[in-house]
């Protein structure tokens, strides 16, 4: 199979945990696995990652494991059969736990009472019925006015975009599930309903406190959050374009700048960034997507994304492996547009030693455009570079080389990036020799190929990049 830059995300749920999904799926090019931590239970997420663990031994690949926090996603509870709210009628939602009807509906988020105020819209089941607040007793009764009516069913979700939320990024929840996460060794967590830059630093803290490795993913899906996009990119790892419940919180016809914006900030500081949500969606019950959705996923693509996902297309759809060779068709086809490469974005650091390898993987870039590179290969132990060099997305392949296991599963994340297991670290010449010849065994680079190497002078100390060389294969 050719090699793709743009990376493709897969949601997995009952359609595709078998290890025979899992192992087609990830031959047809997916590079992360999200669990969904809004459904299932931890036994089953256990089993799920145990068995992507074993398609990558099987393989030889490193898939990446994102473990997505529900966070404080407010829903109605059970409702009965056929419950139809009219437009204009009233309508009742009371804190507990009961069953609601075509007049009443109860949530299990206890502060809803307190935190509503008379006049603020509150969506449900993603913004298709709206209801406007009438009066609030503040503790367990909000009388609304019915706008948008129409069935609402069990468990639809409840959204409030002019309202202060008063529950945490992370709910009780949320901090369980990520205490189990961590056990299972993820790569990446995602954190959902972002509000500013303190959410994600107070999620690194609770990682770092727990000892692991695992990166954080951000998701804008909130009004907050767009308001404070710079603090949220710089606090974050990467960042996830949440384009359902952002949808429904801000009005939708910003969304698609907001978008663009978005992929537009993470480039310049070298952060990856996802878009998500009904990329594809028509194909959880049908075989092929509509020309709607391949221009979707195709201006993802155009406009710079990282990564690409897929949520209900795989978790609960019928065809998840055709979902992920339709959706890996339109990515390669995009990517024979020129123009999406060589963005040649002038970084920005924060201290000099960040300054120094920022201009080697600036160059770096710019070197393989002007001599046709095949490949870039860096010697990394953060990944660093790696982030770098991608978000300057060069025509060429960027290979990682890293004696550091724990990050090769990140990096599946990345633009363009593939990750090797290399510690041998000789000298700098004899290492550059030697990941060219693996280069050239494993069908990457083939004779006559020009290849740019980044790495750090003396390589045995692993400090910063300082050297860049071009030769040839």
């Amino acid at each position: 199979m050719s090699a793709k830059f743009t990376k493709i995300i897969a949601t997995v749920g009952p359609a595709s945990t078998s290890p025979e999904v899992l192992e087609g799926m990830i031959k047809e090019g997916v590079n992360v696995i999200r669990l969904n931590f809004s459904h299932g239970d931890h036994a089953t997420h256990e089993t799920t990652v145990q068995r992507v663990r074993a398609v990558d031994e099987k393989l030889g690949t490193h898939t990446a494991l994102l473990a997505d926090m529900q966070g404080p996603k407010l829903r109605v509870g059970p409702m009965a059969e056929g419950a139809d709210l009219k437009a204009g009628s009233a309508f009742t939602i009371r804190v507990g736990k009961e069953e609601g009807n075509s007049t009443e509906a109860w949530t299990n988020y206890v502060h809803f009472a307190e935190d509503v105020k008379a006049g603020e819209p509150v969506l449900l089941d993603d913004g298709k019925l709206k209801l406007r607040v009438e009066e609030t007793n503040g503790k367990d009764t909000v009388r609304c006015t019915v706008e948008h009516g129409g069935i609402l069913s069990s468990r639809k979700g409840l959204n409030l975009p002019s309202t202060d939320i008063s529950l945490p990024s992370l709910t009780e929840k949320d901090r369980e599930d990520l205490a189990f996460a961590l056990t299972l060794g993820v790569d990446w967590i995602g954190l959902s309903f972002v509000r500013n830059a303190a959410d994600v630093v107070d999620l690194k803290a609770r990682i770092e406190a727990a000892g692991s490795h695992a990166r954080v993913v951000a998701k804008v899906e909130k009004p907050e959050a767009v308001a404070d996009l710079e603090g949220i990119v710089e606090a974050t790892d990467a960042v996830m374009i949440a384009r359902g419940d952002l949808g429904v919180e801000v009005p939708m016809q910003q969304v698609p700048m907001i978008q663009k914006r978005i992929i537009g900030l993470c480039q310049r500081s070298g952060k990856p960034v996802i878009v998500a949500t009904q990329m594809m969606e028509s194909m959880i019950d049908s075989i092929a997507p509509t020309r709607a959705e391949v221009t979707d996923v195709a201006n993802a693509v155009l406009d710079g994304a990282d990564a690409v996902m897929l949520s209900g297309e795989t978790s609960v759809g019928v065809h998840p492996i055709e979902v992920i060779k339709a959706m890996r068709s339109i990515v390669m086809e995009i990517e024979k547009e020129p123009h999406i490469f060589h963005r040649n974005v002038a970084f920005m650091s924060d201290t000099p030693e960040r300054h120094v390898t920022d201009a080697i993987c600036y160059n770096a870039c710019d070197l393989a455009e002007r001599v046709e590179a095949s490949a870039i290969v860096t010697m990394t132990f953060s990944g660093y570079t790696a982030y770098k060099v991608a978000s300057q997305r060069p025509k060429a392949l960027i290979y990682v080389f890293t004696g550091n296991r724990q990050i090769m599963g990140q990096l599946a994340l990345c633009w363009g990036v593939e990750a090797f297991h290399y510690d041998k670290m000789i000298s700098t010449d004899h290492t550059i020799s030697d990941v060219k010849t693996l280069l050239q065994r494993e069908g990457k680079v083939k004779e006559g190929d020009y290849v740019i190497h980044v790495a750090s002078m003396p390589i045995a100390e692993a400090g910063m990049s300082n050297m860049l060389k071009i030769s040839r294969i």
